[in-house]
């Protein structure tokens, strides 16, 4: 997990897609962290991915450099909002408050990943696969 990790570290945007029917959603996610060795993401609660996700809880995740290095996650999402998640979140990214804290009128839904695999792939042909 170190090297994926590292590299959303460098690359901390990065595109998230899920599906909703039959069109697949894709959307930029700027949050992630890890606790108790899981990877989290968030995103708010009545949102439309939070909305697809409950459908259906498989996702990837995209993140490229501009020399040509990317990142392919893929996962099944498990949410997780226990009251020390949301804190740990929004210790990590106090912008977070500003949009989910208390009497903002929007609720922070953690999730993790579970069964992820990920490809960390160059255009030189690198390709290394990893369990998440």
């Amino acid at each position: 997990m170190k090297r994926v990790l590292d590299f959303l570290k460098v690359n901390p945007v990065f595109q998230f897609a899920t599906v909703e029917g039959d069109q697949p959603r894709c959307r930029p996610f700027g949050f992630h962290m890890v606790v108790d060795g899981k990877l989290y993401f968030c995103t708010g609660e009545g949102k439309k991915v939070w909305n697809q996700l409950k459908a259906n809880p498989k996702f990837e995740l995209s993140a490229s450099t501009a020399n040509g290095e990317w990142l392919r996650l893929a996962g099944k999402a498990v949410f997780d909002s226990r009251p020390e998640l949301v804190e740990k979140a929004f210790a990590a990214m106090p912008g977070l408050k500003d949009i989910y804290g208390p009497g903002k009128g929007a609720t922070i839904a953690i999730f993790y990943v579970v069964d992820g695999q990920a490809i960390l792939a160059d255009m030189q042909g690198r390709n290394e696969t990893f369990s998440i």
